[in-house]
């Protein structure tokens, strides 16, 4: 339900915030707390960018959505910035007279330049703001409003934020669930794998990583006596169509490759090892339900956040971490042989993640946005 700047909607909450799923899934998660707490759903405004994924997934859910042009900075002098600067002045001046008409109660901010705009509107209008940051290391936009934010929600003690609270990064509530009850045999039913093989899934992302791919696949053939193995891998929609898939006997590892997941939740309910890249959302969701990892942190990420993320869990003994440059079949397939022979080995590791979980992070930052709407 897209809004206008000359809607009457009167939102006690503004979001601010999206782009991709890692910002926009835990606001969605902090929304749905507000909702079960007596906030109605047209009491919350949305504003994110027109480019971005909040476009589709924030109306999906109800949430009235207020889209703004503009798009990214690029850290380089060029023609596309100066459109790019354009566009978040003209995004921020809307939003200005948006947020200077409804005077919500406060501003839940989450990063990413679709957030700027408002929160810089919010700073202007003094509205109080409360920053959630999914990383370890915090972004740009959540370190400029971090300044002027009464408190910051940050998933771990080490984020460079002021005024934090140590909350944990919201998940969705398939996963909160899977972490209140996790039935493993039920999970692997639902996706046809046998109870007594060790399930290993991998992904990196809708789009996928190419890198983990490729060295997956030669993992798996160098594995492919293994008939105790279960492999689920999500490609990614952007090699699909042109990964070259592993050449496995039929009597050795099993091996099942899906462009994309819909369910991750009962995907990581049945597995008991995963490897990926080490966004915020994804550390969290490991942590919230207890599994072990082998992380590849994307090495471009912005101030190398997902290595940091990564060091949340590999610090208690949870995740193994792995440089990209060392992604190779060889070193994820003695990983896999390695880890898959120690059963005890995998639950330790997934007790060590659980303990740093924090599954009701949602719950915690709606609280704190309630308590910041009554007492500024």
């Amino acid at each position: 339900m897209p809004a206008s700047a000359g809607s009457v909607v009167k939102p006690k909450f503004v979001v601010a915030g999206g782009g991709t799923a890692g910002h926009i899934e835990p606001g969605l998660s902090v929304c749905a707390a507000l909702i079960e707490r007596g906030v109605a759903k047209e009491q919350i405004l949305w504003v994110g960018s027109r480019r971005g994924m909040e476009a589709n997934s924030v109306p999906a859910a109800g949430i009235p959505v207020l889209l703004l042009s503009g798009r990214g900075i690029q850290r380089k002098l060029s023609a596309q910035n100066l459109r790019s600067a354009a566009g978040l002045t003209k995004g921020f001046f809307t939003a200005l007279l948006v947020l200077a008409r409804r005077r919500p109660a406060a501003i839940l901010g989450l990063g990413g330049y679709a957030s700027v705009a408002a929160l810089v509107s919010g700073i202007v209008l003094r509205i109080p703001i409360l920053v959630a940051e999914q990383n370890a290391r915090a972004g740009s936009a959540n370190r400029l409003a971090g300044r002027f934010a009464k408190v910051c929600a940050v998933p771990s003690d080490v984020t460079d934020l002021p005024s934090k609270v140590v909350t944990g990064n919201p998940v969705r509530p398939a996963i909160v669930a899977v972490s209140d009850h996790r039935d493993r045999s039920a999970a692997r039913d639902r996706l046809g794998i046998a109870h007594s093989a060790t399930v290993i899934a991998v992904f990196a992302g809708s789009l996928g990583s190419r890198r983990i791919n490729e060295a997956l696949a030669g993992a798996v053939e160098l594995c492919a006596d293994r008939s105790d193995l279960f492999v689920y891998h999500v490609i990614g929609k952007r090699d699909f169509a042109s990964f070259l898939r592993p050449t496995v006997p039929a009597s050795g590892i099993r091996y099942r490759d899906v462009e994309y997941e819909s369910d991750m939740a009962t995907l990581l309910e049945a597995a008991d090892l995963v490897i990926s890249r080490s966004g915020g959302s994804t550390v969290a969701e490991l942590s919230a339900i207890g599994i072990a990892s082998v992380l590849v942190p994307l090495p471009i990420a912005p101030r190398d956040h997902q290595r940091f993320n990564a060091e949340m869990l590999s610090s208690v003994g949870a995740a193994v971490i792995v440089a990209d440059a060392d992604c190779t079949a060889q070193r994820l397939a003695e990983l896999m042989k390695e880890l898959s022979a120690r059963p005890e080995t995998l639950q330790t590791m997934g007790a060590a993640a659980r303990s740093i979980g924090r599954p009701d992070a949602a719950d915690r930052i709606a609280d704190l946005l309630l308590t910041l709407a009554k007492h500024p």
